[in-house]
């Protein structure tokens, strides 16, 4: 088909490399040597995160007391860079000139 097409249109019709009617790539060694490579890793992948380095009770909870010490870090960090309360009595006190009783 495609060889049918390349014939008779006299070349490929509209962008060659992309498309409906597009003209194949050729496959190198290179993209074959890579191409194995991948899956061999992926393969290797596979094993090693089938096989669980911890048991299921063991996994349970590890890391809480660190996860617990770095929490405590970061709301100590956040209270000591916290402003200190601001009251309506120190914002109004130059308002407070004349506090006297009419009677």
């Amino acid at each position: 088909m495609f060889l049918t097409l390349a014939l008779l249109r006299k070349g490929i019709p509209g962008k060659q490399w992309i498309g409906k009617y597009r003209r194949p790539r050729q496959i190198t060694w290179q993209m074959k040597r890579n191409m194995l490579k991948s899956l061999e890793r992926e393969a290797e992948n596979e094993y090693w995160i089938s096989r669980s380095y911890m048991t299921r009770d063991q996994e349970f909870g590890h890391a809480a007391e660190r996860r617990a010490q770095t929490w405590l870090k970061i709301k100590e960090s956040k209270f000591c860079t916290f402003p200190e309360h601001k009251y309506i009595t120190d914002h109004l006190s130059h308002l407070n000139t004349t506090k006297k009783w009419s009677s």
